[in-house]
């Protein structure tokens, strides 16, 4: 099987280097572009240097055009305008396009979905292993245990800018699932002063922000008399970025359509 050529979309940014290294030490996976913002300060400079590792001749651009064109991939972990617009040359292209993006309006989700006709889109709020097994897991104690309350607690680093985390809200869809109800109409979210009684089947979500925390989630099923916390703990921004690649190589040959991390894993 020929080498696939991946584009890293914000190749500057700290998942952006972490796909730069993982890419390096990958058989069979090739970085051949890196993009950045119009006007960001790393326009120009080796990808290669900018993530720790030896010159390897790629300079960040902002120009995604040629890049798209000569590649089978593009790996994206940026902001949702800009996952929108990549999803469209993706769709031209008929590529693959795994989305790490988090932080979608709901409107934006009807255009991927679009983009996904023409496009193999691997979507994902969290692309590791534990995460998505978590989810699973989450999804039938949920449904084991019906009358339980669920309460999902997020903490990220401070530069994160939206909440609830992507993970967050994929825990709360795996929650729904399981009791076979609407996320967007039983999410309550930043409670605060008097906000009376817990009513009866809502998924509540709290986010903290410090430091440098990667990623920490917990979900609480608490009952009469006792609790359960299911939780996961991001050590390291590899883990995203070892999934991202499982999810190129597994969308590469796949007809074009939008999927997951479960699919990808086969949960």
């Amino acid at each position: 099987m020929a080498d696939l050529n991946i584009v890293v979309a914000g190749a500057s940014g700290r998942m952006g280097r972490t796909l730069v290294r993982e890419i390096a030490q990958a058989p069979g996976l090739i970085l051949s572009g890196a993009l950045e913002a119009e006007g960001h300060p790393d326009l120009g400079r080796d990808a290669g240097q900018l993530a720790g590792l030896a010159p390897n001749g790629v300079k960040l651009t902002a120009d995604p055009l040629p890049l798209i064109a000569e590649a089978q991939a593009v790996l994206d972990f940026t902001r949702p305008m800009v996952s929108l617009m990549l999803a469209d040359l993706a769709a031209q292209a008929r590529i693959v396009h795994v989305i790490g993006t988090t932080g979608f309006a709901n409107g934006d989700e009807a255009r991927i979905a679009a983009a996904a006709r023409h496009a193999v889109i691997v979507k994902s709020g969290n692309m590791s292993l534990g995460v998505n097994l978590l989810a699973a897991l989450v999804e039938r104690a949920a449904k084991a245990l019906p009358d339980y309350d669920i309460e999902i607690l997020e903490m990220h680093h401070k530069m994160k800018v939206d909440a609830p985390s992507g993970t967050a809200l994929l825990l709360g869809a795996a929650a729904a699932r399981g009791r076979d109800v609407s996320l967007q109409k039983n999410s309550v979210r930043g409670r605060d002063g008097d906000t009376g009684p817990r009513n009866d089947g809502a998924i509540g979500f709290a986010s903290l922000r410090g430091g440098t925390v990667v990623g920490e989630h917990q979900v609480f099923l608490a009952g009469p008399g006792e609790h359960i916390v299911l939780s996961h703990s991001a050590e390291d921004r590899s883990i995203f970025a070892r999934g991202a690649l499982a999810a190129v190589r597994w969308g590469h040959g796949q007809k074009p359509g939008l999927y997951g991390m479960t699919d990808v894993l086969g949960l």
